[in-house]
């Protein structure tokens, strides 16, 4: 039980409520609240190095918003929420199938992997003087570099000892923060379709970090929401609108994921 429990949360920070009923997504738009996204974000005039490193500071001056509070706040809620499994979690999902389903976790989850394959894709688009490919390759640089940013500052602020004792920076996870930037980028240049195995790949990669005992099932949480937040500010400026927003309600509010209409 608690294995699909955690498997749950996770999914619920990595893949948020895709409203598909057109008729929820018109009624926001009449609202006012909500702008359906291209499918795509809109490809830069430079994708240059240059033009990478002046976006990355950009994107750094980006990261104070409402809606990344937001996400900080749902990432916080969501850890407070699995905390109680810190505990046991990690002995739970244990086991010699689940060590072999899990081994590969650690290696996709490393910015040794992930940037690789980002600083590839990037210069593939530039050698084939492919604007939209490099400026893909140049979006998933930036995010993992702010995600790694933002989960090491928070590391050695929190100090929390990791549950195999190995050192003093467990909270949040960078696996699940890298991972999660990568995958929202990636949907975002690959359309909503995608969103499920870009984000069912981050989770994957976060539950393993649970299986080799080197973090704690809240610490997997929020740092898939860092992920959420880095990948959604880089896919951000001078594009559409995020698919993901928040609109308030009678009563409440409602997380909404819509997507455009390419028949329209």
């Amino acid at each position: 039980m608690n294995r699909i429990l955690i498997f749950l949360m996770f999914s619920c920070v990595a893949a948020p409520l895709a409203a598909q009923d057109a008729s929820v997504d018109a009624a926001a738009d009449d609202a006012g609240q909500i702008q359906k996204p291209a499918p795509a974000p809109p490809t830069p005039e430079h994708t240059g190095i240059k033009a990478m490193f002046r976006q990355f500071g950009t994107d750094i001056k980006h990261l104070p918003s409402k809606e990344n509070l937001f996400w900080a706040g749902v990432g916080g809620a969501t850890a407070a929420a699995v905390h109680p499994l810190d505990s046991t979690a990690n002995q739970d999902l244990s086991g010699p199938f689940l060590d072999k389903f899990f081994k590969p976790g650690a290696i996709m989850g490393e910015s040794y992997t992930l940037l690789p394959v980002s600083v590839t894709i990037y210069a593939i688009g530039r050698m084939k003087d492919n604007p939209r490919v490099s400026h893909m390759g140049s979006d998933l640089i930036q995010s993992i570099l702010i995600a790694e940013l933002m989960t090491v500052s928070i590391k050695y602020t929190v100090r929390r000892e990791r549950p195999d004792g190995s050192g003093a920076n467990s909270f949040p996870s960078g696996h699940a923060a890298d991972t999660m930037a990568f995958a929202t980028a990636l949907e975002r240049h690959f359309n909503w379709k995608y969103y499920l195995p870009a984000y069912a790949g981050a989770t994957y990669v976060a539950i393993s970090r649970l299986h080799d005992n080197r973090h704690f099932a809240s610490d997997v949480a929020f740092g898939s929401a860092v992920g959420i937040i880095a990948g959604r500010t880089v896919t951000r400026p001078g594009h559409p609108p995020f698919p993901v927003q928040l609109t308030s309600l009678p009563g409440g509010f409602a997380i909404l994921y819509t997507r455009s209409n390419t028949n329209d």
